[in-house]
């Protein structure tokens, strides 16, 4: 049985109900061990598209990791270096161009000598051979950049748009704020840092020393990556696509994907991998299995091997760890909302689909249930109107979340039931 507590009145007229003693299966110690990272860093969440809020092409939201389940966090707050991870935001930026008309896909692209140096063949990365001062397609240069991860053309679109890596940056930044990346900052369009190669250290960074580079570099953590990942699967399914494509030809040379995960790990059909000097080896997925789409993250590793292990290890302990649990039905009443002046003082608050989790197989862990929304509600009230939300809460906040509607409607009351409402406020609060 499901018991409920009434927590104090909160702030704003914010009402939260907390149930204690969920009868839900969940890790024993040994288990809740085996889910591990092996890195220093690591998430994993269980996304569901239907949980999500609809989204259309071009727009952003800041709450990405609402539709789903969080299953596991490694120090997932903590800064490190995204290295080639970045060029995703770089992708991010070009196609919120495109969404806007700020450009087009034909638009023919020029590669400067700066683009061709840092990024191309003389800087002996991943490039896709863009000749200096030639002229290239914004969908050629998108496709280098998303299979190939080639840095020339990342810094040719970077140019393209925004006229420098630097201004570039700040579109970065601020595409970023937009979609909720609140500990992330970006200051070019590859990644690299000033310890990676000594090219970047003589990279363009507006007021900033050019032989030092900027006085802060890039950075992001695994909150931050999840979200960007899950935007980028959302809104961008066509482009997402080339993220797993085998390979490409331009320009007569053939070029294979070069994310070292694509093909290494069942399942994986985006988004990048990474590395840095100062940070190790970095990896950002998202995988489809046994009907669940995955996103994950790993960073701290010593070398791509370890990194794979990682990324391999969470998705294979948490099939074993965890199983599906439907906590509620559709229409079963999962909390009471309070009702000012109505013909009822409550109505019963109901989620539209049932309310399934994963959670642990075995043993017990303290998770809890939350109902929390904004009252009391003000008569009238009508049916399915949403009003709040279910949480389900550990030790390491709220894993997932679903929105609630009311189950009937509740009709506006005489003078008598709206003065008894208003008495029973000034006399007992609403909680």
């Amino acid at each position: 049985m499901l018991r409920r507590v009434r927590e104090p009145k909160a702030l704003a007229a914010l009402f939260a109900f907390l149930f204690a003693g969920l009868s839900a299966v969940a890790a024993t110690t040994s288990s809740a061990l085996a889910l591990d990272s092996r890195s220093p860093i690591g998430l994993l969440f269980v996304h569901d598209p239907e949980l999500a809020p609809r989204v259309a092409e071009g727009e952003a939201r800041s709450d990405f990791l609402a539709g789903g389940t969080l299953l596991f966090t490694k120090a997932a707050d903590q800064p490190f270096a995204p290295g080639s991870i970045a060029k995703i935001m770089t992708a991010m930026v070009v196609l919120d161009g495109l969404s806007k008309g700020e450009i087009r896909d034909s638009q023919i692209c020029p590669v400067s000598e700066h683009a061709w140096r840092t990024g191309g063949a003389p800087s002996r990365r991943t490039t896709m051979f863009a000749a200096v001062n030639s002229q290239i397609a914004l969908s050629d240069l998108m496709t280098g950049l998303l299979v190939h991860n080639a840095n020339d053309a990342a810094i040719a679109l970077a140019e393209c748009l925004s006229g420098s890596e630097a201004e570039f940056a700040i579109r970065m930044n601020h595409l970023a704020r937009k979609l909720g990346l609140t500990d992330s900052h970006f200051v070019n369009p590859t990644g690299y840092g000033p310890e990676d190669s000594a090219a970047d250290r003589a990279s363009d960074s507006a007021g900033d020393d050019p032989a030092a580079g900027p006085a802060v570099w890039s950075h992001t953590t695994a909150r931050d990556l999840t979200r960007l990942a899950i935007a980028f699967y959302t809104l961008h399914p066509r482009e997402y696509a080339l993220l797993s494509a085998e390979s490409f030809t331009w320009n007569g040379i053939f070029q294979r994907n070069k994310n070292p995960l694509v093909g290494d790990v069942r399942g994986l059909d985006g988004l990048a991998a990474g590395q840095s000097a100062a940070d190790g080896f970095a990896a950002l997925a998202s995988v489809q299995r046994e009907g669940l789409r995955y996103f994950i993250v790993t960073a701290g590793s010593p070398n791509a091997d370890q990194r794979s292990l990682a990324l391999k290890g969470l998705l294979d302990d948490a099939a074993a760890v965890f199983a599906s649990e439907r906590l509620f039905d559709v229409g079963e009443p999962i909390a009471d909302a309070r009702v000012h002046g109505g013909t009822r003082s409550t109505v019963p608050l109901v989620a539209a689909r049932p309310v399934e989790v994963l959670l642990p197989r075995e043993g017990k862990l303290d998770y809890r249930i939350r109902v929390v929304y904004s009252g009391p509600l003000r008569a009238p009230v009508a049916e399915g109107a949403p009003v709040g939300e279910v949480l389900v809460m550990n030790d390491q906040g709220v894993v997932h979340r679903q929105p609630l509607k009311t189950a009937q409607a509740v009709g506006r009351g005489s003078m008598t039931d709206r003065a008894l409402s208003t008495l029973r406020e000034v006399l007992f609060g609403w909680y």
